[in-house]
């Protein structure tokens, strides 16, 4: 059964149910239930390991000054290319999700391609400027703005810029 089918079956029990719609929010709703994880690629086990935090993420008060140290249960999450084969639309309930944990007083380090994450991004370190031997050094960082304004020594700036002017 598919996780999206099975969040309407189980609607009347409220924890499978929970689960499962955090599943879905991260964009897993055509996996199966039961699929053995040696078939999972490696953003589809970094989004269940997602849903096993967020499902547990203790919220902190709603009160803007709160900040993450404040957090007892603070955790620190990496992320290597997470939205790696997801649908325009499971990017966006990614970054959905993404908001949660750093609502509940979590950070998140995301290494990370695509401009949806990257302009959602509180702070942006490029590194560069070419890949492989011709990289490994910061070329920007900084806020979205402060970093689309290094646009002649950042490849990503010149992305980010043109992806949020369309």
């Amino acid at each position: 059964l598919p996780v999206d089918d099975a969040v309407t079956f189980f609607a009347a029990h409220p924890k499978i149910h929970h689960a499962l719609q955090l599943l879905q929010d991260v964009g897993l709703g055509y996996l199966t239930l039961g699929q053995p994880s040696p078939t999972l690629s490696g953003g589809e086990a970094q989004r269940i390991k997602l849903v096993s935090e967020l499902s547990k993420a203790r919220s902190l008060p709603d009160d803007a000054a709160v900040r993450a140290s404040d957090n007892p249960h603070h955790t620190l999450y990496v992320l290597d290319e997470p939205t790696i084969g997801l649908h325009m639309a499971d990017v966006e309930r990614l970054i959905k999700v993404l908001h949660r944990l750093v609502d509940a007083g979590h950070s998140i380090f995301v290494i990370e391609h695509n401009l949806d994450i990257v302009a959602e991004s509180d702070w942006i370190i490029d590194m560069g400027p070419e890949g492989g031997a011709q990289g490994g050094r910061i070329v920007a960082q900084g806020t979205v703005g402060q970093v689309i304004d290094k646009k002649d020594k950042s490849l990503t700036a010149t992305a980010l810029s043109d992806f949020l002017d369309s």
